[in-house]
């Protein structure tokens, strides 16, 4: 028969008790974890005065290659990448009105963004024709400079709706050069594939590739980004 020890079994059971306390104490004494949480980045911002240009311009081809539609809520800058949208805030009541950024101008000093007829209309600066404006990045495009970065210089061989044409001069073009790319654009309710090379540091190289390219008589422009 077996002999069973009552005070050992006790013991035993003392001691397992006694270090599931402490496991316990030392858990409950550990420091919580500590997650961070990267603060956001504060959207870029310009702040200074906007104008609006509609009928002179209405129907004529933007920088982007689209055709200008005053009633769009679009609008011309040189402190933002095309395709860029934008907040465009009126510092004088408040109103704001979203955009994107679909041609070059103003071209008067001290002017920041000219927005369309209908922008305008929206933040209550038809009749003044100026007011100022903080202008409040959105997005814009992926691979285009940084707001307030130099300006680049971008050689376009065209500007199709239908992407198999821009496919087929992308392809006649890389045959010849190694930067040529196809980006889109979204603007008239519609979308655009333009064909690109670049994008150049100097206005003076942009110019070469364009004049180099004139031979196989494409119509290469110079667009500023």
């Amino acid at each position: 028969m077996f002999e069973i020890r009552i005070p050992q079994v006790f013991s035993a059971i003392a001691m397992s008790a006694l270090f599931a306390a402490c496991a316990t104490t030392r858990q409950a004494q550990l420091p919580p974890a500590i997650s961070t949480i990267a603060a956001p980045q504060p959207a870029p911002q310009v702040v200074g005065m906007a104008s609006w240009y509609g009928p002179g311009f209405h129907g004529h081809k933007t920088s982007a290659g689209a055709y200008y539609d005053q009633e769009d809520l679009t609008a011309a800058s040189i402190d933002f990448p095309l395709g860029s949208r934008v907040m465009v805030t009126n510092l004088d009541n408040g109103r704001s009105v979203e955009v994107t950024i679909t041609d070059r101008g103003p071209f008067m000093k001290g002017r920041k963004i000219d927005l369309s007829h209908k922008a305008a209309r929206v933040i209550g600066m038809l009749d003044p024709g100026t007011a100022r404006v903080r202008i409040s990045l959105i997005s814009k495009p992926a691979g285009t400079r940084d707001v307030g970065a130099p300006l680049r210089y971008v050689v376009q061989a065209g500007s199709f709706s239908e992407q198999q044409n821009a496919e087929q001069l992308r392809n006649k073009l890389a045959a010849y050069y190694p930067d040529v790319h196809i980006d889109q654009l979204d603007a008239d309710h519609r979308r655009y594939y333009r064909v690109r090379m670049g994008a150049f540091a100097t206005r003076s190289a942009a110019e070469a590739r364009a004049s180099d390219t004139a031979r196989f008589g494409f119509p290469a422009v110079i667009i500023t980004e």
